[in-house]
């Protein structure tokens, strides 16, 4: 079984698995499916004696109004897509799912808000580095205008410097702030 990461799935991945390859789905699945979308993130290959637990731990975590579906990966190497599963919200029925929102709101609510996991901020930004990071060649417009309206309140309220650098982020003397996409991820791997 291959499970599909995005968010933190890419860079905090506490779960078994055997292989693992960057690459898109066949359609959107940051929030909502789309069927003409695409984002980037990595297919994790769960061992076949750990995929009840697995799959268990990931529906405790993605508990926040996810389903999990099945869709086609293609994977950046250019091998044949195969089927991963991937957790998405539903629009419909899901007390979780804010809907549509102004970036400018997206990042307000960013900027103030914390969860279990940590700040919002280092949760949004860290997406965005691994984008860079591992995905260069993919241009996810939506996390990147969010990155640069952050980055830019940030340095304007002084709000979040610790956390910009700790994901790499210098800020420099005239109040700019310098992007190093470095970023260790964690992993845990089983064989």
């Amino acid at each position: 079984m291959w499970i599909f990461g995005y968010g933190s799935l890419m860079w905090y991945t506490d779960f078994p698995y055997e292989a693992v390859q960057g690459g898109t789905p066949g359609r959107t699945v940051t929030l909502i499916p789309s069927e003409k979308g695409s984002c980037w993130g990595l297919a994790y290959k769960v061992p076949e004696d750990k995929v009840k637990e697995t799959i268990e731990y990931l529906d405790h975590r993605e508990k926040a109004g996810y389903s999990i579906a099945d869709v086609d990966f293609y994977p950046d190497s250019g091998e044949a897509p195969f089927k991963v599963s991937v957790y998405i919200s539903p629009q419909n029925d899901n007390e979780f799912h804010a809907g549509p929102t102004e970036i400018e709101d997206v990042a307000v609510q960013i900027m103030e808000c914390h969860g279990p996991s940590g700040p919002n901020l280092e949760y949004a930004l860290r997406v965005a580095h691994v984008l860079h990071e591992k995905a260069p060649h993919f241009v996810d417009e939506h996390v990147f205008e969010l990155e640069k309206l952050l980055l830019k309140k940030a340095r304007g309220s002084g709000t979040g410097i610790q956390i910009l650098e700790k994901l790499g982020y210098v800020l420099e003397e005239d109040n700019t702030i310098t992007e190093v996409h470095t970023l260790e991820v964690k992993e845990v791997k089983e064989k």
